[in-house]
């Protein structure tokens, strides 16, 4: 396989790999470097059935099953339905997924690892795709943060709450989204995190406080808390953090999940068409949980924490 990066602060195609065909343990490996170095990897020109895209993505750890069992791929409870077209008058999927900035997963005690995307129908108009991803690189923004500052928050903790983020997309115009049933908050309990971790690929010092799930930071006053995070979520929305991936007919996008944090651009219409299956790969294969809920480095060499 090669890869093309883009001149970008993110990003890289894959080229010369054909994923409906089992990966190698080191292809999986080579892919687990690059994603830690490039943050997002577009595999262009991929025609995959849903078992094949399930196959793929579970070769980089655990696949997430949502526990509210929504706009899933009939027979594959890993893979989810994002998309605004209607079948028999039922939704085919979830049509305003990820439309804010957020870390997916961070409001569990595992976090995520990787997002596995394959888009099949991508909405155009006057010939531009529409409905990118747009990544911020959390790594670059740590680089940036005041030493004062990281010194004040080096032994912090951020609580994530899944509510937050549901509560935001159900408020805006035209939301179709039910409110949470008491079975799915209680399956969702809010989690705790460092406000800095340590990238387990690269070993590099990145920002974990998005703005979709972060609600606080617990070991300073509400008004402290609040003017940090409300300067951590400014600084990451700076221009020089952005990266856009416009997409293209059956690519497969896939992007580290603990360097960066996203949102998906809803610039279409309910008639302009988008489908995209999506897996969720937890981050099982490097970090296990605390009795805080915090997350501990896994050494794979080892075998120990």
């Amino acid at each position: 396989m090669k890869f093309i990066p883009t001149d970008e602060i993110l990003g890289a195609q894959v080229q010369d790999l054909d994923l409906s065909i089992a990966l190698t343990d080191t292809q999986v490996d080579t892919l687990i470097q690059a994603l830690g170095k490039h943050g997002v990897l577009e595999f262009a020109n991929q025609t995959l059935t849903t078992a094949q895209l399930k196959s793929f993505s579970q070769r980089f750890g655990e696949l997430y099953i949502s526990p509210g069992g929504r706009s899933q791929a009939e027979g594959f409870p890993e893979v989810m339905i994002l998309s605004n077209m209607v079948q028999d008058d039922k939704p085919l999927g979830l049509k305003d997924a990820g439309q804010s900035w957020h870390t997916d997963m961070s409001y569990s005690n595992i976090i995520a690892f990787a997002n596995v995307l394959h888009g099949t129908v991508i909405p155009q108009r006057d010939g531009k795709p529409l409905g990118a991803t747009q990544f911020r690189n959390t790594r670059a923004v740590y680089r940036d943060i005041p030493e004062e500052l990281k010194a004040r928050l080096a032994d912090k903790t951020i609580t994530h709450d899944f509510n937050k983020f549901w509560d935001l997309m159900r408020s805006r115009p035209g939301s179709t989204r039910p409110p949470l049933s008491d079975k799915e908050k209680s399956m969702r309990p809010p989690a705790i995190h460092p406000v800095f971790l340590t990238h387990p690929i690269t070993q590099e010092k990145l920002l974990y406080a998005n703005p979709g799930y972060a609600i606080k930071i617990n070991e300073l006053s509400p008004k402290e808390s609040d003017e940090i995070l409300n300067y951590l979520f400014e600084l990451q929305l700076k221009d020089q953090y952005l990266y856009t991936y416009h997409w293209k007919k059956d690519s497969l996008l896939m992007w580290d999940n603990i360097g960066t944090m996203h949102q998906a651009v809803a610039d279409y219409g309910p008639d302009e068409h988008r489908y995209i299956r999506r897996c969720q790969v937890m981050a099982t294969r490097f970090y296990g949980a605390a009795g805080t809920g915090a997350p501990i480095l896994f050494n794979a060499d080892t075998g120990s924490h």
